[in-house]
């Protein structure tokens, strides 16, 4: 009976040349190079993976109402069997996912991973980033307490000045003059319905590039050797091997994250009361921050260029070699722009606070300038 079924499932599907494909794969060539640090690609898919099957669960409870939204998100934190758990892999696994992609970018860029012929897939990678941004964009709201509803409301107020398109830009983002159910019921529907379908096309076509076109050799472009046995190792299992240990490592990591510094609550959303000292995510510190110091359409061009430089590198940088030392000033662009990036990332973090410097109370205006703090008042005799 059974070698019957196995039969007539052979007849209607290519078993023996799926199982080639599979093995042609898992035994492809890879250069000698191949690191620890190419496993940063495999953890981004890892994380990605996490958003997904977290997130599924997640909506089992969440409701995208203001009136349920907070308690729904309450209650998965608090009664919930495993809820807390739920919900800290899913926020923990938010950051991290754009920490290892800012780190697999970063690998890629240092070794000349994006030249001739593979300016489509860094142009891929790039869109995925910028997708992931929009991920946390969009669910940055979905809490709906304090921080969430203001941030949010920041964010879409920056899309108004968009010339001649602003004003039908927020309106579309917000659904209303304001914040409001609508706002919440679109974030969403985007979050949890169209960015995923976005994400799974973008990634499958990035990995199939990956996969065609191999990993980028050391030699310069138009000089590469063909792999031989002598000068290669294979996937499987040498590299899959390399993954396999990182991935539990990286989970137990992210799970330590959840145990010590559990995602908060926080304070349900009020629209009559804007907290002070209001930012958005680490993520979007350095943007947040730049746009202080340009009028606001002077401060959205501006805020364009790095994507737009990204996207457009492979193309800029048009010299044959790959490795650092042949491209100084390519480096130097690229370090440049990660260390302004960190610059006002921390003055967007420190920018409208205050903090003990040696024993002196230094306040932070909002551009980010420190001042020596006003002391506060006098406490009252016997206070």
């Amino acid at each position: 009976m059974m070698g019957r079924l196995a039969a007539w499932f052979r007849e209607r599907f290519p078993v023996g040349e799926f199982r080639a494909a599979l093995y042609r794969q898992a035994r492809k060539p890879l250069p000698r190079h191949v690191s620890w640090w190419h496993t940063f690609g495999s953890l981004a898919l890892f994380l990605l993976a996490n958003q997904v099957v977290t997130g599924v669960l997640l909506m089992v409870y969440y409701r995208p109402t203001p009136e349920a939204a907070f308690e729904s998100l309450r209650y998965v934190t608090v009664h919930a069997t495993f809820g807390w758990l739920i919900r800290g892999l899913h926020t923990w696994g938010a950051h991290l996912l754009v920490v290892v992609l800012v780190l697999h970018m970063l690998r890629t860029f240092l070794m000349g991973a994006f030249k001739k012929p593979r300016e489509l897939t860094w142009v891929v990678g790039v869109t995925i980033f910028a997708t992931v941004l929009g991920f946390a964009f969009t669910g940055s709201l979905l809490p709906w307490n304090q921080l969430a509803y203001w941030a949010t409301t920041v964010g879409t107020e920056v899309a108004g000045a968009v010339p001649l398109l602003g004003d039908g830009l927020k309106l579309l983002l917000r659904g209303g003059e304001g914040v409001s159910e609508e706002t919440l019921a679109r974030f969403y529907v985007v979050h949890v319905v169209v960015l995923p379908w976005v994400v799974v096309a973008l990634v499958g076509l990035h990995l199939f590039l990956v996969r065609l076109q191999g990993i980028t050799p050391r030699e310069p472009v138009g000089s590469e050797t063909p792999l031989t046995p002598a000068t290669s190792i294979p996937f499987w299992p040498d590299h899959v091997l390399k993954e396999l240990t990182v991935f539990p490592l990286f989970l137990l990591a992210l799970v330590s994250l959840v145990v010590l510094l559990p995602p908060e609550v926080g304070e349900r959303a009020d629209p009559l009361r804007t907290p002070e000292g209001v930012k958005p995510e680490w993520y979007f510190l350095p943007t947040y921050q730049l746009l202080k110091y340009f009028p606001k359409l002077a401060g959205l061009l501006v805020v364009q260029i790095p994507i737009l430089l990204l996207l457009l590198w492979p193309f800029l940088d048009r010299t044959a070699a790959r490795r650092p030392r042949g491209r100084p000033v390519s480096v130097a662009i690229g370090v440049a722009a990660l260390a302004l990036a960190v610059f006002f990332g921390l003055l967007g973090f420190l920018s409208e606070r205050t903090v003990t410097v040696g024993g002196a109370a230094v306040h932070f205006d909002t551009y980010g300038i420190p001042r020596q703090a006003e002391p506060g008042p006098a406490p009252p005799p016997g206070g």
